[in-house]
C-alpha cells in the first residue's frame, strides 16, 4: 500500500489555502487545454482549404499538439517543483493565450503550425500543474473529491472538444476556435493570479537540463514513430529513425537519472512497489482508454452508415460513465482504499471491453453496445481519481510536480500507444489502401468480405485492450497481497 508522506506546503503567509478557488483555477485551465486538443479535428478540412495546406502540413497541425505536450510535461513537472507551481501555471496560461491569438491570425500553414506548437508548450505547463495544485490545496478526505471533480471536467472537455470545434467553425469559421481562447484564457489567467497562493520553492535544487533534452528526444522519437507508423508504414525510414533515436535516448535517459545527484525524475518515485505498480496501471489503462472510442466511431461510420455526429452520439456513453463515476470515486476514497477502487475500475473497464467484443457487429444492437461503453466509461472514472490521489498523497510537496508529470506523461503516451496498436490490429486484415484510409478517419465503403475482416480485426484489437486492463487488475491484486504480507 502507498504510504502517505504528505507535508504541509510552505506558504509565504500563514493563512490556510483556499481550496475551492484553486480547484476552479485548475478546472478552467484543464478545460481550455483539453478542448483545444480535439476541437480542431472536425475543422481540419476547413483549415487545410483556407491555408492551402499540404496533407503533411494538415496532419502535423493536428498531431503537433499531442506530440509536443507529451514530451514537455515531464520537464515542466520537475520545473514546477523547483520554480514554483503558481509561476509555471500562470506562464503556461499566458503562453497558451498568446499562441491562440497567433493561431487565429496565421496566414499560412507553417505559421499556424509554429503557433500550434507554442500553444502545446503552454498546455503542457498547465497539464503538469493542475493535479499538483489541487493536491497542495486540499488535505485529508477532501482531496479525492477535488481530484474527482477535476477529472470530470477534463473528461467533459475532451468529449465536447469536437462538438465545440465543429459548431464554432460552422458559424464563425475555424479562426474563431482560437479567438475564443483569448477572452476565456485571459479570464482564467486573472482568476488564477488572484486564487493561486504564493508558495516557496526549493530553489537550491538545479534543473537537469541534460535529462530534459534526453527526455525530449526519447519521448519525441517514440511518439513520432507510433503516430506515423500506421499511415506511413512501420518500416518506413522516418518511422525507423524515430524509433531508434527514441529508444537510444530513453535508454540514455534512464542511465543518467540513476547516476545524477539531482535528476529530472527521482528514481525514488519507483522505489515503492505500490507506487511503481500505480504508474504501470496508468499506462495500461491509458492504452485501453482512448482507442475504443476511435475504433467504435470508425466502425459505426463504416458498418452503421452514420456520419461523424451520429457516431459521436453512439460513443457518448463512455463520457457519461466517466462523468458519473469520477466524482463518486473521489468521494469514496475517504472510506475505501484507493488500490481497491483502482482494481475495481480496471476490472469494470475490462468487462466493458469484453462486452464490445460480443456486441460490436454490422447488425449492432445499440442498447447493448451503449451499455458496454457505459460500463467501460464507469470503469475509467472509478480508476482515474483514486489512482491520481494515491500517487500524489504518497509523495512530499516538493515532489508532487514531477510525480504528476510522470503520471501525465505515461497517460499521454498510453493514448498514443493504444490508438496506434488498435488501428494496426483492427485494419491488419484489410487491403493497404483501406488501411491508410482508416488512419485518416474514414474507411468509406467496404465489401462484405472486407467488412467481415474489419469486424474480426476490431474484436482482436478490443481483446488486446481488455487484456491490458486485466493485466492491471492482476498487478494490483499482487501488490495488495504483498502489502498485506509485509504488514
Amino acid at each position: 500500500m502507498l504510504q502517505a508522506t504528505v507535508r504541509p506546503p510552505s506558504l509565504s503567509s500563514p493563512r490556510k489555502l483556499a481550496g475551492w478557488p484553486v480547484l476552479l483555477s485548475a478546472c478552467l485551465g484543464a478545460a481550455l487545454c483539453f478542448v483545444n486538443a480535439s476541437a480542431l479535428s472536425v475543422a481540419l478540412p476547413l483549415v487545410a482549404g483556407s491555408l492551402e495546406a499540404t496533407p503533411a502540413q494538415a496532419s502535423w497541425i493536428l498531431l503537433s499538439y499531442m506530440l509536443v505536450s507529451t514530451i514537455c510535461i515531464l520537464s515542466f513537472g520537475r520545473l514546477a517543483d523547483i520554480w514554483g507551481r503558481r509561476r509555471l501555471y500562470l506562464a503556461g496560461l499566458a503562453i497558451f493565450v498568446l499562441a491562440s491569438a497567433g493561431c487565429a491570425w496565421s496566414a499560412t500553414a507553417p505559421v499556424l503550425l509554429m503557433f500550434r506548437v507554442l500553444q502545446a508548450v503552454g498546455a503542457a505547463a498547465v497539464f503538469a500543474n493542475t493535479s499538483a495544485l489541487v493536491s497542495d490545496a486540499f488535505g485529508g478526505g477532501r482531496l479525492g473529491l477535488a481530484l474527482g471533480i477535476l477529472a470530470m471536467v477534463a473528461a467533459l472537455a475532451q468529449v465536447l472538444g469536437p462538438l465545440i470545434g465543429g459548431a464554432v467553425a460552422a458559424v464563425w469559421g475555424w479562426r474563431a476556435i482560437f479567438l475564443l481562447n483569448v477572452p476565456l484564457g485571459v479570464g482564467a489567467l486573472v482568476w488564477s493570479w488572484c486564487a493561486l497562493p504564493f508558495m516557496s520553492a526549493p530553489s537550491v535544487e538545479r534543473f537537469d537540463g541534460i535529462g530534459a533534452l534526453l527526455s525530449f528526444a526519447g519521448l519525441g522519437g517514440v511518439v513520432y514513430a507510433l503516430s506515423m507508423g500506421g499511415p506511413h508504414g512501420w518500416l518506413s525510414p522516418g518511422v525507423c529513425i524515430g524509433a531508434v533515436v527514441g529508444a537510444v535516448a530513453l535508454a540514455a535517459f534512464v542511465v543518467t537519472q540513476m547516476t545524477r545527484t539531482q535528476p529530472l525524475v527521482d528514481p525514488g518515485l519507483f522505489a515503492d512497489p505500490s507506487r511503481a505498480v500505480a504508474y504501470v496501471c496508468v499506462l495500461l489503462l491509458s492504452v485501453a482508454q482512448a482507442a475504443p472510442v476511435v475504433l467504435v466511431a470508425l466502425f459505426m461510420q463504416v458498418a452503421g452508415g452514420l456520419d461523424s455526429l451520429g457516431a459521436g452520439i453512439r460513443i457518448a456513453p463512455v463520457a457519461l460513465g466517466m462523468l458519473l463515476a469520477a466524482p463518486v470515486a473521489g468521494a469514496l476514497t475517504r472510506r475505501i482504499a484507493a488500490e481497491h477502487l483502482c482494481t475495481a475500475g480496471m476490472l469494470l473497464a475490462a468487462c466493458g471491453l469484453a462486452g464490445l467484443i460480443f456486441f460490436l457487429s454490422p447488425d449492432v444492437d445499440g442498447a447493448k453496445l451503449g451499455a458496454s461503453l457505459l460500463l467501460f466509461g464507469v470503469g475509467i472514472g472509478i480508476f482515474v481519481t483514486p489512482n491520481n490521489t494515491a500517487i500524489l498523497r504518497s509523495v512530499g510537496t516538493e515532489r508532487r510536480g514531477i510525480a504528476n508529470g510522470v503520471r501525465s506523461t505515461l497517460q499521454n503516451a498510453g493514448f498514443v500507444i493504444g490508438t496506434a496498436l488498435t488501428l494496426s490490429i483492427a485494419t491488419a486484415p484489410l487491403p493497404p489502401l483501406a488501411q491508410r484510409a482508416a488512419y485518416g478517419g474514414s474507411l468509406g465503403h467496404l465489401s462484405d468480405a472486407d467488412l467481415a475482416s474489419f469486424t474480426q480485426g476490431c474484436h482482436w484489437a478490443l481483446g488486446t485492450l481488455s487484456a491490458c486492463c486485466a493485466l492491471g487488475v492482476l498487478l494490483s491484486l499482487a501488490i495488495q497481497r504483498r502489502s498485506r504480507a509485509v504488514r
